[in-house]
């Protein structure tokens, strides 16, 4: 990636997006035409940065949601599994680190990009004649029994043919991504609780730039949005709204990840996470310290435009102009005992001192400390490793690994901050924590058994790896998994029980009530459609319609009546007799005609109509009434015209 100085990226969503909760297509079209820039691209010497985009996603749902926040903290709260992954690469020698996923049936590896600022999932397509060569092969959407086309609707951008939805990215320095939406089974590894689920992707079809040139396969999106890998597996209701990174420190690499929720270690770092500031991962920074000391600074520094952003697909830091070069003047205060020299790279004004110990885990007997104090007054302290980088050049030198964000007031806070950090991003309680521990001994520290879940005898996988593969993937998707792009009407499912229907009919309105109960809606959402008896048994068919000021079920509330119906978590007295539920469906509101969809609108203009003439009419007839009187008014003394006797 050649870099441009201080180049800022500016994402510019073409095309569509797949948001919101339930299912096998469930997703938000992003469409992002007038972001601003804000993260940079500074690159030194052969370094390779990566500079991934932020973008805000708010359009075209898939399925409709009033609020994506209550539907998380309406999950139930359970103990869900999650999905241990290892990271990969080094941040400053490759740019980026990557994780591996394994996608359709049986499944195809890859190594992707983990970034916080995307939103989408996407790796090479077999048919893709404009992708450069990467870590693996290619995915191939005919060798996977589980794959599924993402098929043109009203709500993505379509192929030419208006067959596929489709998306595009494109990156101010060039590089773009683009393909085509399909939806198979992703697997997370041989560390991961979380069984394999269905999730949509996109299979590019083309890519320019670094995305073309980069060792890794594709990206891997964190970020806020219903294609993100996050909200897909929370809208399933498998995992916990939260995920973790921990990245490898200075000279180490490699790291780990978490997707889903841990448990926080008791002094781990907490700073408010405000989804509503920005559409970005940020922090409410207040105060920088350097040596203890804080910086002569207005709180309000860090919190111009999106504020303080938190981005791990981002290679080092960048500051507002004041604040970057009081941080720099400090730093260099602070180094009496170095002697500053120019960066590895001529082009560009590298802040870089040397004469320190080429030990990393000597630095801080060189460099001071740096702290970050939050809005809740903790404070995160930082090491010399989380803001230097080393001289490529010159042995014992360092180089500040935060720069000056141009013009643009955004603090971006990218990876080379929370090295050797574990950084939870509890999204349900709008929190960001941070834990300094030595991330290649992540499990060990939080007294988490690292044995994998028992694996199969024998995998089939299309992409050879040293990596154990992960557990077979399931033939075809969980019978619960719904379809995300309709709007549901109803749910309906069948109920047999070991009762004469003539002796169950007088307890119709009872047994109506407990079902309304375990699902957990009103009894008038509850309606029976039909019955049959045979014998001592009754069959009836039960429909759950929405609420009566609704068009159509909420998605939590879907979700969580399909999940009681498939897991028989509805339970009845024993009055009943035995029971079962099954052959549950889901059912689309019923179109409306043209005269349906406005009969309220008609039937009010027609009475407005209606009073208006009767009110004219009321006047019109007052009025005539008082003419007539002011007509048939004649003064005594008013000479009368004479009139002719006609003949009898």
């Amino acid at each position: 990636m050649a870099r441009a100085p201080f180049a800022t990226v500016l994402m510019i969503l073409l095309s569509f997006s797949v948001e919101s909760c339930l299912s096998i297509l469930h997703q938000n079209l992003m469409i992002n035409t007038n972001n601003t820039p804000l993260i940079l691209n500074h690159r030194l010497d052969t370094t390779t940065t990566m500079v991934m985009p932020l973008y805000f996603n708010d359009n075209n749902k898939f399925i409709n949601s009033a609020s994506k926040h209550t539907r998380r903290h309406l999950q139930t709260r359970r103990r869900r599994p999650n999905a241990r992954m290892p990271l990969h690469d080094d941040l400053l020698i490759n740019g980026y680190y990557t994780t591996r996923l394994w996608i359709g049936t049986p499944p195809q590896r890859f190594a992707l990009i983990v970034d916080t600022g995307s939103t989408v999932t996407y790796v090479p397509c077999a048919t893709c004649e404009k992708c450069g060569k990467h870590q693996d092969p290619k995915f191939q959407p005919e060798l996977s029994s589980t794959y599924q086309p993402v098929k043109c609707n009203i709500d993505c951008s379509c192929d030419n043919d208006r067959v596929q939805c489709v998306y595009e990215r494109q990156y101010a320095e060039m590089s773009s991504s683009s393909g085509v939406l399909g939806e198979d089974i992703v697997s997370f590894g041989n560390q991961s609780e979380l069984p394999p689920q269905r999730a949509v992707f996109g299979c590019e079809n083309m890519e320019t730039g670094d995305l073309y040139s980069q060792h890794a396969d594709g990206i891997m999106g964190l970020g806020h949005g219903d294609l993100s890998i996050v909200d897909q597996l929370v809208d399933k209701g498998v995992i916990s709204d939260s995920f973790s990174l921990c990245y490898g420190g200075m000279d180490v690499g490699g790291g780990a990840m978490v997707l889903g929720g841990i448990i926080p270690p008791s002094d781990m770092v907490f700073a408010r996470s405000d989804a509503d500031r920005s559409p970005y991962y940020n922090i409410d920074l207040k105060e920088i310290h350097v040596a203890g000391k804080a910086l002569p600074l207005s709180p309000k520094v860090f919190d111009g435009k999106h504020g303080t952003v938190l981005d791990s697909g981002t290679t080092y830091a960048y500051l507002p102009e004041s604040a970057f070069a009081a941080f720099k003047d400090a730093i260099t205060k602070e180094l009496h005992s170095l002697k500053q020299i120019k960066g590895p790279d001529p082009n560009y004004h590298d802040v870089c001192f040397s004469g320190s110990s080429s030990d990393s885990s000597q630095l801080s007997k060189t460099f001071p400390s740096v702290d970050m104090v939050f809005g809740n007054g903790q404070k995160l302290s930082m090491s010399p490793e989380n803001y230097l980088f080393r001289h490529s050049k010159v042995r014992g030198a360092y180089c500040l690994g935060i720069f000056q964000n141009g013009k643009d007031p955004t603090t971006l806070l990218g990876g080379i901050v929370v090295r050797n950090t574990l950084v939870t991003y509890d999204r349900e309680h709008e929190k960001i924590g941070f834990w300094k521990t030595n991330c290649s001994e992540l499990w060990e520290r939080l007294h988490i058994s690292t044995s994998p879940p028992p694996l199969p005898t024998s995998s089939n996988t299309t992409n050879t790896s040293t990596d154990m593969a992960p557990r077979l993937a399931p033939s075809e998707p969980p019978k619960y998994d719904t379809p995300g792009a309709i709007k549901i009407g109803l749910i309906t499912f069948y109920m047999s029980l070991s009762v004469k229907y003539s002796d169950l009919k007088p307890h119709i309105s009872e047994l109506t009530e407990f079902i309304a109960k375990e699902l957990a809606v009103n009894v008038s959402q509850v309606h029976l459609m039909n019955f049959t008896s045979k014998g001592n048994d009754s069959l009836i068919r039960w429909a759950i319609f929405p609420a009566e000021s609704d068009d159509y079920i909420a998605n939590a509330t879907a979700m969580d009546i399909i999940a009681k119906l498939n897991e028989s978590r509805v339970h009845l007295p024993d009055s009943f007799g035995s029971y079962k539920l099954f052959e549950w469906n889901i059912e689309p509101p019923p179109k409306r005609t043209w005269w349906q969809q406005h009969l309220v609108i008609i039937v009010s203009t027609s009475i407005v109509m209606i009073v208006l003439g009767l009110l004219a009419s009321g006047l019109w007839f007052l009025w005539r009434r008082r003419e007539q009187s002011l007509v048939s008014y004649k003064p005594v003394d008013s000479a009368v015209p004479e009139q002719e006797l006609q003949p009898i």
